[in-house]
């Protein structure tokens, strides 16, 4: 490649967003850009291409490349700090004085296969959860049809497990829904204003029969002046619907469940002034392992716990997109034994101070 050509190519790939090198007959890196210095280093001519990827199927294609094919594509994993996915590109260019050089370039497709495993993984989990009551519904039925038919007694011991099992889908397929429709809103941040105190107010009065049901006492601090946020009036419901449901159902029975409301000037991560809720409870806690991953969706602690509670492991999952729609961050902290803070933190409107 002569000075002029060598000037142009880097012209070229220099802003060029992925990792692009140059290699000699050699694999010795001639050229690197500057999306290739600030991935892999910054002093990389001179060194062998083998020290930045050592696939074998990788080199290889280089191989193949400089001993006569025009081109190869391949897709490589690379095993380093973190895992990740490229698209291989490998290009003949002519060196000009005799010499064959290559042309390599990178692209990192990881989100791709990861939102691929991602929708695998979903798949299976909603496959797993409708499997199961669908399969007691059979078994129940089949009984009614053959040993129970007839028998009045087991007949409404089994048509109430039936509905139970049913009522279990429908939460699923209720929470399923719901956070389908959140992600595909996701990017766009609803506009309205909303009044947090009258709504978490109507919230505790609708579940004063789960609170009476399970043995809890419920307190609501807020400030006195009113607390508004831009954002979706059920949106926002459904999540301290599900924050406070969770505190009810596994709180110790005759404990407390506080509904804390303050207002800040400064939160992490929030521009300006910030509202934020947050739903306190007196249970058997979380181990601090579990935390990172409670929204996730299917995530259960407790699996039998979660089911015999009635839950479908997709409310948390839903709470972090509908408060990441809103701009907003959630934050758990739990201790073993003491219990468990879930709060909710959103951007302020200027009517709230």
């Amino acid at each position: 490649m002569n000075a002029e050509s060598q000037s142009l190519y880097k012209k070229i790939v220099e802003n060029v967003r992925d990792p692009i090198f140059i290699l000699d007959a050699q694999r010795q890196i001639m050229f690197a850009n500057n999306a290739a210095r600030l991935q892999f280093g910054l002093q990389l001519e001179g060194q062998s291409f083998v020290r930045i990827i050592r696939n074998p199927a990788c080199l290889e294609a280089i191989d193949e490349v400089l001993y006569g094919a025009e081109s190869r594509s391949l897709q490589i994993t690379v095993e380093n700090q973190y895992r990740t996915v490229y698209d291989v590109t490998i290009v003949s260019l002519d060196g000009g004085d005799g010499g064959k050089q290559v042309m390599v370039g990178l692209s990192d497709i990881s989100h791709i296969h990861e939102a691929e495993q991602m929708r695998s993984d979903f798949v299976a989990n909603v496959s797993h959860e409708l499997r199961s009551p669908l399969t007691s519904l059979n078994g129940f039925i089949e009984t009614l049809q053959g040993p129970a038919k007839g028998d009045l007694e087991a007949s409404e011991r089994f048509l109430a497990l039936m509905a139970g099992e049913a009522q279990r889908m429908v939460r699923l397929i209720s929470d399923l829904l719901s956070l389908s429709k959140v992600e595909a809103n996701q990017r766009i941040r609803p506009e309205g204003v909303v009044n947090l105190v009258p709504v978490l107010q109507r919230l505790l009065k609708m579940l004063a029969g789960l609170a009476e049901k399970e043995r809890k006492t419920v307190e609501l601090e807020v400030p006195d002046e009113p607390v508004k946020v831009l954002g979706s009036e059920d949106e926002l419901t459904q999540v301290f619907q599900n924050l406070v449901e969770n505190a009810m159902k596994y709180g110790r029975p005759d404990s407390t469940v506080r509904l804390k409301v303050e207002l800040s000037d400064n939160e992490p991560g929030i521009r300006g002034k910030a509202v934020s809720v947050t739903v306190i409870d007196q249970g058997e806690g979380i181990a601090r392992e579990h935390i990172p991953r409670l929204t996730e969706r299917f995530y259960r602690v407790d699996t039998h716990r979660s089911r015999d509670k009635g839950g479908t492991g997709l409310g948390l999952a839903i709470v972090k997109h509908i408060v990441g729609r809103h701009r907003g961050r959630l934050r758990i902290d739990s201790e073993p034994g003491v219990g468990s803070r879930f709060r909710v933190v959103l951007p302020a409107t200027d009517a709230s101070r």
